[in-house]
């Protein structure tokens, strides 16, 4: 289960080595999204555009993002719409697909962050390294980095988190929701509220060891996935119970004609505690994020 997750507002701030700045920009469907970037005084190296995981507001991510900031890469995080900055006012009535937040979202912060002067690495956690293949632009994607992405589906998860994680869909979430109209999240210390069709979405999909490639309400999508064709490095903590590698395979199988890097790791090689479903970035993860910065520098063409 996701972890209590502490978020800091971010207001435009300049640092010594880089600037911190809100921003705005449209979704593919003109939906407003709010977004932060971080800007290095230096010299941009590369473009590193973050894709939250499923109701992790942006903030969470902004200790790596000064990091990749301090290293030379131009950072964006963004919010999904519904999610945190950008959602409105009131969540109840507030209609969406899970599926938005990559076929419009994602698509939007590509367009608005890609740059034909600079790489764009994505950087994906959780539901983000799944949002890749909704794009239709994904080929503007040098490479994905992405952290704790699976298929969700609760028998790829220890027992005892299995059986959690069934008592919380089938018995808590559903009377919640129907007398809120969203999934009060935050209300359980696990990150922002959510739209409820993102919740319906969402349970429904990880009922099924394939996710939502077996809906078959979404046969489009084997061939969107099949189309990606940008390298992908999928990384599983192996005390990440929510993404273990079998999970990542189920869903990482899909993304057919992607090169693809399958990376295990273990809270000890990094000198951590433990790493579990959001440890990829909290504090005291610099040498994962050692790891794949090294593996997007070596991606960087040489200056003419």
């Amino acid at each position: 289960m996701i972890e209590n997750l502490k978020f800091a507002h971010t207001e435009n701030r300049v640092y010594q080595s880089f600037r911190v700045d809100t921003c705005s920009f449209q979704a593919l469907d003109g939906y407003d999204l709010v977004g932060v970037s971080y800007t290095p005084e230096q010299e941009i190296r590369a473009k590193i555009l973050l894709s939250c995981a499923t109701g992790v507001p942006q903030a969470f991510y902004r200790r790596f993002s000064e990091y990749a900031a301090q290293q030379g890469f131009q950072v964006l995080t963004f919010d999904y719409r519904g999610v945190a900055q950008s959602a409105p006012q009131q969540l109840k009535g507030f209609e969406m697909s899970y599926l938005d937040w990559g076929k419009l979202d994602l698509v939007g912060a590509i367009d608005h962050f890609s740059d034909e002067q600079l790489p764009l690495f994505l950087v994906g956690h959780s539901y983000g390294g799944q949002a890749l293949g909704l794009t239709s632009n994904h080929h503007k994607v040098t490479a994905m980095y992405c952290f704790g992405t699976g298929a969700g589906w609760h028998g790829y998860m220890p027992l005892k988190e299995k059986i959690k994680v069934q008592v919380i869909w089938n018995i808590v979430f559903p009377s919640l929701v129907a007398f809120t109209g969203y999934l009060p999240w935050s209300k359980f210390k696990m990150g922002a509220d959510l739209p409820k069709g993102v919740y319906q979405e969402w349970r429904k999909w990880c009922k099924n060891p394939t996710y939502f490639f077996a809906d078959p309400e979404q046969k489009e999508l084997h061939r969107l996935y099949a189309a990606v064709k940008t390298p992908i490095y999928a990384v599983a903590a192996l005390d990440d119970d929510w993404a273990l590698p079998k999970s990542r395979y189920a869903f990482m199988q899909h993304y057919k004609h992607a090169p693809m890097h399958f990376i295990n790791i273990c809270a000890d090689d990094f000198g951590l505690k433990q790493i579990g479903h959001m440890g990829y970035f909290r504090k005291g993860s610099e040498p994962i994020w050692d790891q794949m910065l090294e593996t997007f520098n070596d991606l960087i063409p040489p200056s003419s």
